[in-house]
Order: C-alpha cells, then sequence, then structure tokens
C-alpha cells in the first residue's frame, strides 16, 4: 500500500535517519514511535507528502485514497460541523454539492444528464450514508449530534481538532497517516477511537505518545533511533521488549569479540619472542586483524530524573472539597463536588472534556473562585502545582541557569546545574534562552523546579501533554516514589493506571468516586459506557433518518 525505498532525511549537518526501506500493509496498524526531535512526525510528513526526503522516494498507489490528519481548523470556522466532516470526502462531497445546487437552481438550467452522472457517483460512493457516518464519527468523538449543525467557530480549540480527526476518520481512505490523533481526546473518546482502528480495514500509520494506545491498536511498530528507521511486529509493549533483547544480543557478540581480542593479544605478547611458537603467534596476529569490533550507535532516547522528595509530612487530612459548585454564563461546570483526600494518596480526577476537571484543580489552588462550597488543604499542606498553561512561569528572555536561580537564590552553582543535568539539561544547555524552550523542555524545567522545592503535595494539570514516552515513564517512575499527597488530572490512560490508587470521575451525572486503579475502573465501568455510546447512536439515527426523507422528498418533486 505504501512503499519507501532507500529513504534519507538530514537537517543541515544533522542525519535524522538514512537508507529506511519499508513496506506498509493493508490491514495493519503502525505505530510510529521515537524520541521528540528522532524524526518520527518528520518521515510522517514525508509520507504524506508535505516535506520533502534528502534521498530515496514513497510510493503510493494512484488508486489509495490516503487520508491525512489535518492541523488547521481555522478555513473551516463558519462551516457547519457535521459538513466539515463530509468534505473530507473530497470527490463525493464535490459530486453531492454540485447536485444539490443543481435541486436549488432554476428549472431552466437543469442539465438532466449532469445529475444523472452525479447521482451515479454518489450512489456508487455510498453519498446517502455519508451523513449518517459522519454523525456516528462525531458522537463517538464525544461531539453530540445537537451541535453537529452550528458552525465549527462555536467549539473550543480541542473540540475542534476532534471535527479535523472525524474529518478524515469519516472518508473512507485506504491509506490513514495520523500525527498525534489522541492528544485532545478524553477517556471514553480514545476508548472509541481505539475500536475503530481495530475494525479499520486500510492501513494505519499512527504517531502517538500514548502507550496504552499503542499497546491496544498497533499491529507493527516503526521505531526512529539510532539514526535508523526499523519495523518490529507486536504491539508498543512486544517491542519494548524485543528492543532490548536485540541490544543484549549484539552487546553480548561485543563482549565474545572482545575476549577473543584480549586471548589474542595474550598469547602473541606471549610467545612472539619464541621461536617454536612464533608461527602461530603471527597467524594470531593475522586472525586478529580480521576481528571487527561492531560500534554500537548512541540512542536518541533519554531518560531525565524527576526526584520528589517531600520536606515534611502533611497532616493526615490532605485536603477536603466540600459541595463545590462552578457555574460559567448559562454553562454548570461543576455541580456539588464533594471529595475528601488522605495524606499519602495518589488521585486520578478523570472525565470528558469541558467537564470541569483542570477548573476544580484551580478552585483548589485558589486562582479560581467556587460560586459555592468549600476547599480546605490538610495541616501543613505544602503544595507544588503543575498548570497546563505555564507560559507566565517563562516570562522575560533570560537563560535556564538564571531561571532555576532565581527561584532558589540561597543555593550553590553545582546545585542549580545538578538539578539541569537531572531533567537532561547540558552545561551549554544552561545558557540556552528559556523563550527559545520547547513544550517538552518548559515542562521538564517546570518538574525540575517543583522537585527542588520539596512540596508534600503535588497538583498536576495533564502533566504528560508535551512529553515523550521516555519523559512520560521517568514522570511515572519519580511520581511513584513520592511519599506525599498526589492529585492529578490525566487523559493519559497509562500514566493514570501506572500511578492512581484513586479514581473520581466527573460527569453530567455527578461525581463517582472509585477506590482502586484505573484498570479496576474501567473494569468496572465497561458496562455503563457501551450503554451511553448505543442510547447516543440511536439518538443520532432518528435524526439522520428524518433528515434522509426530507432530502428524499425534495429530490422527488424536483
Amino acid at each position: 500500500m505504501l512503499v519507501i525505498q532507500n529513504l534519507a532525511k538530514a537537517f543541515g549537518g544533522r542525519t535524522l535517519f538514512s537508507d529506511v526501506n519499508l513496506r506498509l500493509d493493508p490491514g495493519k496498524v503502525y505505530g510510529v514511535v521515537g524520541a521528540n526531535g528522532s524524526g518520527k512526525s518528520t518521515l510522517l510528513r514525508i509520507m504524506t507528502g508535505e516535506e520533502s526526503a534528502s534521498a530515496g522516494e514513497v510510493t503510493i498507489p494512484k488508486k489509495v485514497r490516503v487520508g491525512v490528519l489535518e492541523q488547521n481548523h481555522f478555513k473551516y470556522e463558519e462551516v457547519r460541523i457535521l459538513d466539515v466532516v463530509m468534505m473530507g470526502h473530497k470527490e463525493l462531497w464535490a459530486a453531492m454539492s454540485e447536485s444539490e445546487t443543481m435541486c436549488n437552481g432554476p428549472d431552466a438550467d437543469f442539465d438532466v444528464d449532469r445529475y444523472g452522472q452525479l447521482q451515479e457517483t454518489i450512489e456508487q460512493m455510498g453519498g446517502y450514508q455519508l451523513e449518517a457516518h459522519a454523525a456516528e464519527v462525531l458522537n463517538g468523538l464525544n461531539i453530540e449530534t445537537a451541535k453537529h449543525d452550528l458552525p465549527l467557530s462555536t467549539l473550543s480549540g480541542g473540540y475542534k481538532l476532534r471535527v479535523l480527526l472525524a474529518q478524515v476518520l469519516a472518508s473512507t481512505p485506504d491509506l490513514l497517516l495520523l500525527d498525534e490523533p489522541t492528544n485532545h481526546l478524553d477517556i471514553v473518546s480514545l476508548d472509541w477511537l481505539e475500536g475503530f482502528l481495530r475494525t479499520f480495514k486500510g492501513c494505519v500509520a499512527v504517531v502517538s505518545h500514548d502507550q496504552l494506545f499503542l499497546d491496544n491498536v498497533c499491529t507493527n511498530i516503526i521505531d526512529v533511533d539510532y539514526q535508523l528507521v526499523q519495523v518490529y511486529k507486536g504491539n508498543y509493549s512486544a517491542f519494548g521488549q524485543a528492543k532490548i533483547d536485540e541490544m543484549d544480543r549484539r552487546e553480548g557478540e561485543i563482549g565474545k569479540r572482545e575476549k577473543e581480542i584480549e586471548t589474542h593479544k595474550a598469547f602473541i605478547a606471549r610467545f612472539k619472542a619464541k621461536a617454536s611458537k612464533a608461527r602461530q603467534a603471527n597467524s594470531r596476529v593475522k586472525r586478529l586483524a580480521k576481528i571487527s569490533l561492531e560500534k554500537l550507535p548512541v540512542s536518541s532516547r533519554r531518560y531525565p530524573s524527576f526526584k520528589f522528595i517531600q520536606r515534611r509530612n502533611s497532616g493526615r487530612e490532605g485536603l477536603k472539597i466540600k459541595e463545590v459548585g462552578k457555574i460559567y454564563d448559562d454553562n454548570i461546570v461543576l455541580n456539588d463536588v464533594t471529595i475528601n483526600i488522605g495524606r499519602g494518596e495518589k488521585v486520578a480526577i478523570i472525565g470528558p472534556n469541558g467537564i470541569g476537571k483542570s477548573t476544580l484543580l484551580k478552585i483548589c489552588m485558589g486562582e479560581v473562585k467556587a460560586d459555592g462550597g468549600t476547599t480546605d488543604w490538610g495541616h501543613e499542606a505544602h503544595i507544588g502545582y503543575f498548570e497546563q498553561d505555564h507560559a507566565d512561569l517563562f516570562a522575560g528572555n533570560g537563560d535556564l541557569q538564571s531561571w532555576l536561580w532565581d527561584k532558589f537564590p540561597s543555593e550553590t552553582m553545582g546545585f542549580v546545574r545538578g538539578k539541569l543535568a537531572e531533567v537532561l539539561f547540558t552545561q551549554d544547555d544552561a545558557e540556552k534562552r528559556i523563550s527559545a524552550l520547547s513544550g517538552g523542555e518548559k515542562a521538564r524545567m517546570v518538574f525540575c523546579m517543583l522537585g527542588a522545592r520539596q512540596p508534600n503535595v503535588l497538583v498536576l494539570d495533564e502533566p504528560t501533554n508535551h512529553l515523550d514516552i521516555e519523559g512520560i515513564e521517568a514522570l511515572s517512575s519519580g511520581l511513584k516514589k513520592f511519599e506525599g499527597t498526589l492529585l492529578f488530572v490525566s487523559h493519559n490512560r497509562w500514566f493514570v493506571n501506572e500511578l492512581a490508587t484513586r479514581v473520581v470521575e466527573i460527569s453530567p451525572e455527578g461525581v463517582f468516586d472509585f477506590h482502586g486503579t484505573y484498570g479496576e475502573y474501567a473494569a468496572y465501568k465497561r458496562a455503563d459506557h457501551l450503554d451511553v455510546a448505543a442510547v447516543l447512536a440511536t439518538d443520532a439515527e432518528k435524526r439522520r433518518k428524518t433528515k434522509r426523507e426530507k432530502k428524499k422528498n425534495k429530490q422527488a418533486r424536483k
């Protein structure tokens, strides 16, 4: 379906990858993984034709329909949401639009032959089912039926990107190329997307930092590392073990060669001066010259060290949230939320986007005033807060070293440099301007600062958003060792499952407080989610059926 031959990509003097040869087959889902900056998104853009390669070529048969996840929603701002999704099937949408224009035009200009051709095209491409399919995908991505006729501009940024994801999914492509489709999805929508991709009959290549997503949907993993691109069979977990086994094997082979070299050198040194052994020593010299030691390439994967050590314990009661409510205009965001959190608990707040999870954290931190209820932190609670948007923390144009030292003026330069090194900033990086930092680098700096402050309570709002898989794994490891209280919001199910000892779900129906891991919570709630999806699908189908009947009657009258 897609063939890559002798592909290479370099920026300036830096090679991302070279000599890449791949074939992507139908019926398979390929997860594209690698550290930030390794070139995985670049590889995907080369596949889509958005970016040119330094060498080699990508071949896609002409008959293959390619679906690419767009990122620019601004060109659709005033377009009806349902139409935005249907526009993804370009040829079919063009035929439907022209047919609609002819139906609404004057009778004198009506071209019966052209109209017949258009109807045949629409019939062959399944045009009469397109609207129903588009609505089904929107509902699966948690964009309710009542919003489908509104312009795209009425949605928030995250939901606009969901509409663009719906656009590519509903276009019935043969080949799907998706760059970070999971970024703005809540847990229920992620579950739906996984089901969609598992039953998709074409070929998928997807970049994602969500390990559980990659485990649940991938049949193969494309690994971008060591300036190479390699394909492994199986999901992300299988790939991780296979890569470890491969590295162990290669290190073992190098070890054997090194031992062999040392044996030859010892023999030569001992017997080269002895006439009776000179011939054997010379033979060993020749054999030694033929032995070549493979140099293991340096991986682009790097793991920061996030350390969270509390200075002292807080009181037994970590946080009391009592009957908290919040209303924005006519929108009730939070209603009568009551949660009591004990010292040392690790509590995940989950729920659909827009339900008020981040607002609840802001109310707890005193950044937003509640319209009702109270929040009380326990005795001796020293809180470290990671916000989704920490742009204010990085105002100005100082360097990393100065930025961190300003937070801890009584500490030594060695302390500051050591803390920067823990989160992968070298001595040269220390002079980098904070204005030039990427999202992932800023996140590492904030965690570096929080760790150095030694809080006994951590409040984290979407902490994994800008981290690569290695960073997410390192953060999870650091937080597991944290002995204080953790309250966090995340849509990364792997991360939630690794950390949470308690899951609090906020939904339109209220608060569901589950004492247990996310895996246990998901097993308990599975039937409820399926029931909700069934109800939404039934309601949407009734609405679509009515619209189809009206349209058929209109065309019949014409």
